[in-house]
């Protein structure tokens, strides 16, 4: 598995943990442990010569001084030594107990300056580290030097979490999980991954995460800030559907490939394993998971499938390596399936089947065309036909998917011949004709009783379907495996129902809330993490035909645990906006205006002249009212910075509805310029760092 493992050592609990991690990796091969101690003897002389001006005044004289740095630097430098000798003592005996090959290295100068260069000019196969060292106080998570050195290398490095001997509050499950996403380094994960379950006999696990519910959040955030044309340029209702019936299911089906692919490469191996995949944000579902089942280590791919190859550490990476509770590998080795590299190598595309892909619409084509290959190498392809294109699309994608986008390829090219929009219209007859399949399909199942399941869910992935389904879309189950959803326990009483207020969605579809479950969505902070619970909850409830979203429903979707396809909570602790002070009813009363002008509410804001004090404005009751019909979130943030920024700019003090309704155009006359410049969706949405 490891020739060399390498593993820098201070002494400190960690530091012992990756010692006995090492001796398990090493154990019955032919592995060698290479440990080492860093020394700064010469930060200590040149510290003790900045305090020299302090010494008593019998040492000022030069003679004296001059023997005094002498025994300073000699009683430092053997010091050091021998400090370095005994930490490394500690993996040198152990080793040789089990007579295990082991190098001892004396290091000087900076810790991790010293340890970055020796991993690059050696030949290591893994490096381990403790998260923490002798330096770790109550709230740390990565020590610096940790992390100074695993920005800086690219060796496998296991980063030691987990100590038994401090950490007894909830035991380790004793899995070694992977997370896939398609990318080199997770699969070579996977493959060092196989190693160590070979080597510890510990049980291997494969997980894949995908989300679905970002585009559903940023949709609803956009509606009430648009203007008419601009909400024409993203055509809601259109995008959405799109999103229902081909990029999620889509989404589900390539995450659900990525595990089946894993699986093989496992089994090819003499192993077996377990799969799961999760849906939901990556860094919250992997979280959550790792929470819940405390694996024995993590292994994460060092940057993911849309990092840049010079990227040091991948954003979902960098955040779970600081707050998982387990051991963390973070994989530098890269490996690519044989499925992909057959396709890349041995198929080629006919001129008409070329043709036929440059129809699909950019933004799907890179999926669609990764589906195709895969489908075709399975089954011994080595020319992709436009007859293998239909075969390989009435397989892994929903009925009517393909054609739909081949429409909306066509309207698009025609359109911009004749120099017309390229949106306008797009959806045609066929798209008309599903809709009100859909439409008369709605109806019947609302003729149903109130009670009996209108949706099956499948056992072996966890993907809804519609009642009448005989195969899952996504992993191929069928048969007993499509089990009816019973929701009669989340029917709404007549109380909720005589509560319950009916929204439309920025799609057109209407969806009913009951009072309980709107006050439960307002318990999460505002902005980001409540519209997310919100999308989260909505969508859920369209996807299983949930009539009316009640309480208990909501608190279904938010509390289940990460098994297989099931939601998330985000919030933690119930609250007002997360900023535990009122903020009024909605009708312009004292609490209501202290939102608007509590700075809490905007730490740091910085407008076009200068820090803007939100203290100093009153709002008028119309200029509120107005300002809450943009959605809550970063659109509303950004919209009441807009008439901020507006107001400060002309000196204002009060703001009415003519001054909010001015800021409000000056926002939307910015966004219009954007839209005609050729901005995209992607331009008004936050930008992930």
């Amino acid at each position: 598995m490891f020739k060399n493992i390498y593993v820098p050592v201070d002494n400190s609990d960690y530091s012992n943990e990756c010692v006995d991690l090492a001796l398990e990796f090493a154990k019955g091969t032919d592995a060698t442990i290479i440990s080492s101690h860093v020394y700064a003897a010469k930060m200590h002389d040149v510290r003790f010569r900045q305090m020299e001006s302090g010494l008593p005044e019998e040492y000022q004289d030069e003679q004296e001084l001059e023997k005094q740095r002498a025994i300073h630097d000699q009683l430092i430098t053997k010091g050091m030594e021998v400090i370095t000798d005994s930490y490394l003592d500690v993996p040198k005996f152990k080793s040789k107990a089990r007579n295990i090959p082991f190098i001892g290295k004396s290091l000087e100068g900076r810790n991790w300056i010293e340890l970055v260069r020796d991993i690059k000019e050696s030949n290591y196969d893994l490096v381990i580290m403790g998260a923490l060292g002798l330096g770790a106080i109550k709230d740390s998570q990565i020590g610096t030097v940790t992390e100074r050195v695993i920005r800086r290398i690219n060796t496998d490095t296991l980063i030691v979490k987990n100590v038994p001997a401090i950490h007894s509050e909830k035991p380790s499950s004793g899995k070694i999980v992977v997370a896939v996403d398609g990318s080199g380094h997770s699969f070579g994960g996977l493959k060092t991954a196989i190693d160590m379950a070979k080597q510890t006999g510990r049980p291997l696990e494969v997980i894949s995460t995908f989300d679905p519910y970002f585009h559903y959040a940023m949709f609803n955030s956009l509606t009430g800030v648009l203007s008419k044309d601009a909400a024409k340029v993203f055509k809601f209702e259109q995008q959405e559907k799109l999103h229902e019936d081909i990029i999620d299911k889509g989404l589900a089906k390539i995450y659900q490939s990525h595990l089946e692919v894993s699986r093989k490469i496992v089994e090819d191996e003499g192993l077996e394993c377990t799969a799961r995949l999760l849906d939901g944000k990556v860094f919250e579902k992997v979280l959550q998971y790792a929470r819940e089942e405390n694996p024995w280590v993590l292994i994460l791919g060092r940057i993911g499938v849309h990092s840049s190859e010079d990227m040091d550490i991948g954003g979902n990476t960098e955040n779970l390596l600081r707050l998982v509770p387990c051991n963390v590998l973070l994989s530098s080795r890269v490996y690519k399936p044989p499925v992909d590299m057959q396709a890349e190598e041995s198929i080629e595309w006919t001129a008409e089947a070329k043709e036929r892909l440059k129809k699909i619409p950019g933004f799907v084509r890179p999926m669609a065309t990764a589906a195709i290959l895969r489908y075709s190498l399975e089954r011994g392809h080595s020319m992709i036909t436009s007859s293998v294109i239909t075969e390989a699309c009435e397989s892994i994608l929903p009925a009517g998917a393909m054609q739909a986008m081949y429409n909306i390829g066509d309207q698009m090219r025609d359109k911009m011949a004749k120099g017309e929009d390229p949106l306008e219209g797009m959806i045609d007859d066929r798209q008309h004709e599903l809709e009100k399949k859909y439409a008369e399909e709605v109806a019947k199942v609302e003729a149903e009783e109130a009670n009996k399941p209108k949706t099956l869910k499948c056992s072996s992935c966890s993907t809804y379907l519609g009642m009448g389904t005989v195969k899952c879309g996504v992993c191929g189950a069928e048969g007993a495996a499509l089990v009816p959803v019973d929701m009669s326990g989340f029917q709404a009483g007549e109380a909720e129902q005589s509560e319950s207020t009916t929204v439309t969605t920025f799609d057109s579809t209407e969806v009913t809330w009951t009072k309980e479950a709107q006050d439960l969505v307002e318990t999460f902070p505002q902005g980001h993490v409540r519209r997310r619970a919100h999308a989260r909850i909505e969508k859920n409830a369209r996807i299983q035909k949930v009539d009316t979203i009640t309480k208990a429903f909501a608190e279904k979707i938010l509390n289940e645990k990460a098994d297989g396809r099931k939601e998330v909570a985000v919030a933690e602790t119930p609250g007002n906006g997360g900023n535990g002070k009122e903020t009024g009813n909605g009708n312009g009363d004292k609490g209501h205006l202290q939102a608007y002008g509590d700075p809490a509410l905007f730490p740091g804001k910085n407008f076009s002249k200068g820090p803007v004090d939100p203290t100093r404005f009153l709002w008028t009751e119309d200029a509120i009212a107005r300002i809450e019909q943009v959605p809550q979130g970063f659109m509303r943030e950004n919209t009441r910075e807009r008439v901020l920024d507006y107001a400060n700019h002309f000196n204002l003090m009060e703001i009415d509805l003519d001054t909010c309704q001015k800021g409000i155009e000056e926002s939307i006359k910015v966004m219009t310029e954007m839209i005609n410049s050729g901005a995209t969706l992607d331009d008004f949405l936050p930008q992930k760092k």
